[in-house]
């Protein structure tokens, strides 16, 4: 029967402070993190005593908020596409995402056109230069979305290729000894495809991206996070069981999806998603500089989710 042992330690309250050795805790259950708005952290470690294993085979990144620190840009992206448009809601006032509401709405709806058409559905459809009059049927509805995130998207790709943005730390080292080391390596990510491909060729590198084992984007799924299905379906191309997978995320959305395809997941916070609640993370660190691939396989291989 399992044991459970619940340790407050004083030496992980700083979000720049690495995780604790995972080979001082071999039967190593989860990290809990509890963080408010003035960046205090508290954290717990849930010991549990079990004979289960898995092997780490696949190592899965999302892409915005893991491999780039993305959510500004595509705010700023969403609210110059409003403006070219000039998209007007209920308000009468020109729409524009502040940074504030953006971090929840980001948080909340994976992809771009679920989070535009929530938004309209909530707060009244716009009229626009592309409708001078708010849309009522789906079909000038579904024009209307198609419209901005088509140009939403293309503006953010003049960010991405403007040289300005760069990986998080660690992230391409992780990437390389995790190929170094045999593992399949993967990204999925709720952006539309061609989004994202700019932001790898750009961020990884053409060679890091064209030596991926699988690459998903929201356009290869009927269903975005935090639905499971994009890491139902790189599990099965990847022909690795969910189990040995272990996927790097960065809000509970991502966390969401993971845990619902079976899958233990690791979490590397941004300034937008540090106040989340992690709960169901195998492990919550700042960013991935400290973090290597030993660190990540010890992990795997003495944690079990709790059923």
């Amino acid at each position: 029967m399992a044991s459970s042992l619940l340790i407050s330690h004083s030496k992980i309250l700083s979000p720049s402070s690495p995780p604790l050795p995972f080979s001082q805790f071999p039967t190593l259950l989860r990290f809990h993190l509890k963080t408010t708005k003035k960046q205090h952290y508290s954290r717990h470690l849930k010991i549990t005593a079990t004979s289960a294993s898995a092997s780490l085979e696949a190592l899965i990144f999302d892409c915005d908020g893991v491999i780039l620190e993305s959510e500004h840009l595509h705010r700023q992206a969403y609210n110059d596409a409003f403006a070219h448009f000039n998209v007007i809601c209920s308000s009468q006032q020109l729409l524009n995402w502040s940074p504030e509401f953006y971090d929840v709405l980001q948080n909340q709806i994976g992809g771009g056109k679920p989070k535009m058409r929530w938004y309209f559905k909530e707060h009244g459809w716009p009229s626009s230069i592309i409708f001078e009059k708010p849309p009522k049927d789906d079909e000038s509805r579904a024009k209307l979305i198609d419209t901005l995130q088509d140009w939403k998207t293309e503006r953010y790709k003049e960010i991405i290729k403007s040289g300005i943005v760069e990986p998080r730390p660690g992230v391409l080292r992780l990437m390389d000894e995790a190929k170094a080391a045999g593992k399949k390596l993967a990204v999925c990510s709720a952006a539309t495809k061609s989004s994202v491909i700019l932001c790898l060729e750009n961020l990884i590198g053409m060679e890091r991206f064209q030596g991926l084992d699988c690459f998903l984007a929201g356009d290869d799924v009927k269903e975005k996070k935090p639905d499971p299905s994009i890491y139902v379906t790189a599990s099965k191309r990847l022909g690795v069981s969910e189990r040995d997978c272990l996927v790097v995320e960065d809000s509970v959305i991502g966390l969401q999806a993971a845990t619902r395809a079976g899958m233990p997941c690791v979490i590397t916070y941004t300034s937008s998603t540090a106040d989340q609640d992690f709960k169901d993370a195998i492990a919550i660190y700042p960013d991935l500089s400290s973090v290597r691939l030993k660190d990540l396989e010890l992990l795997l291989q003495n944690v079990v989710a709790a059923s």
